[in-house]
């Protein structure tokens, strides 16, 4: 699991949906969510999490996508199994794993140094702790 701090600068509620941003090593995130902890506030630093496996990349990327969350990354690790490959990847301070095909990740001819987009959809990205309110 991918854990990384952000802070709260926005909370959007229509019932039961909550759309939450956060700031990010200078990038903006956004979080979809149906349940939402009463104590969270904007300027709340909260510790953010996603599954390895809901981590998308793109190499050379260009145009237009729904992915609410775009962040640049460096690859710092490229680990080639039989079915699949685990991508590790930093974004200022912080670190990621992305687990893509081995398929995928030989047509994209991914190696370490090289520049990627990481995508995470809003609904994949969750709360794991509130640090500070």
């Amino acid at each position: 699991m991918n854990r990384f701090q952000a802070r709260v600068t926005k909370i959007q509620t229509k019932e039961n949906l909550n759309i939450v941003n956060f700031e990010f090593a200078s990038h903006k995130l956004t979080m979809m969510s149906l349940d939402l902890d009463e104590s969270l506030k904007v300027s709340s630093l909260v510790k953010l999490s996603v599954k390895p496996t809901h981590i998308a990349l793109a190499k050379e990327f260009s145009g237009v996508v729904s992915y609410s969350n775009q962040l640049d990354a460096k690859i710092v690790e490229v680990e080639n199994g039989e079915l699949l490959s685990s991508i590790k990847l930093s974004v200022g301070d912080a670190n990621f794993e992305s687990i893509i095909t081995k398929n995928s990740s030989s047509r994209m001819s991914l190696k370490i140094g090289d520049a990627v987009k990481i995508f995470i959809k809003a609904s994949e990205l969750s709360i794991s702790e509130i640090l500070k309110c």
